[in-house]
């Protein structure tokens, strides 16, 4: 496999199990235990890496969810709590989803060793809270956790590469989010309210994004080689398998 075409066969899986921690209820539960909401805690958690920055800030590198949501989770969390205590928290849940849900599967250490090798060799230009996660340290754990982590962190290369291939089309991120597969179920998720632009001219535009994306995330891949990058899709294949078959 091409690294292109690594990048374009894992990213649906990787996107799909690099966040599946935080719809964990024991994750959602660090939440309540940290006095804030699951909102607040999801923006801070993936933007504390970033340290005591501004709203605006956030908003900027987050890229696809609405400025006012944003700044709605991030200052109601700093009123009780520092994001980088918020970071350290979402990095311990999902050590411990890998640990509970990853580590027994057939395979774990070697997902975690190709996880890691392409994280290593991803290009962080442009890419803000992904070089901060991967610069936040992590302890020492199980295969399972470490794939998690490895998961969590390439997930946020390749979201912080379709934000820079969307601007780079001329789509702002809410057209781009309006033109994906959940269109405006997903704007709102997101936190942008209506009324929204049609649709239709938006589509080309954001399957370009997408080619772009995987262009720009395919660096992380070359690393490994056609061989280790195809099994590496293998590998996220099953373990997608196990996750939706309630393994």
């Amino acid at each position: 496999m091409t690294p292109e075409q690594v990048a374009a066969a894992s990213k649906p899986i990787v996107l799909e199990l690099g966040d599946a921690y935080t719809r964990c209820p024991t994750t959602l539960r660090r939440a309540r235990l940290l006095g804030i909401s699951g909102w607040s805690f999801y923006v801070t958690g993936r933007a504390g890496a970033l340290g005591d920055v501004r709203a605006e800030t956030v908003a900027a590198a987050l890229g696809f969810l609405a400025p006012d949501a944003v700044a709605d989770g991030w200052d109601a969390a700093l009123r009780t709590v520092r994001p980088a205590e918020v970071a350290a928290a979402t990095l311990a849940e999902c050590c411990r989803w890998g640990d509970e849900r990853l580590d027994a599967l057939p395979g774990a250490g070697r997902l975690a060793a190709l996880l890691g090798r392409a994280v290593e060799a991803a290009d962080a230009s442009g890419m803000p809270l992904f070089a901060a996660w991967r610069a936040m340290p992590v302890p020492e754990r199980t295969a399972g956790a470490r794939a998690a982590v490895g998961l969590r962190l390439l997930r946020e290369h390749f979201a912080g590469a379709h934000l820079l291939a969307v601007r780079a089309g001329g789509m702002t991120p809410l057209e781009a989010v309006l033109a994906g597969p959940e269109g405006e179920a997903g704007a709102v998720a997101c936190g942008w309210p209506p009324p929204y632009p049609p649709v239709g001219p938006l589509v080309r535009r954001r399957l370009w994004a997408e080619a772009v994306t995987d262009r720009l995330v395919s660096a992380a891949f070359a690393a490994l080689g056609p061989a280790d990058g195809a099994e590496l899709v293998d590998l996220l294949l099953a373990t997608r398998a196990h996750l939706r078959g309630g393994g």
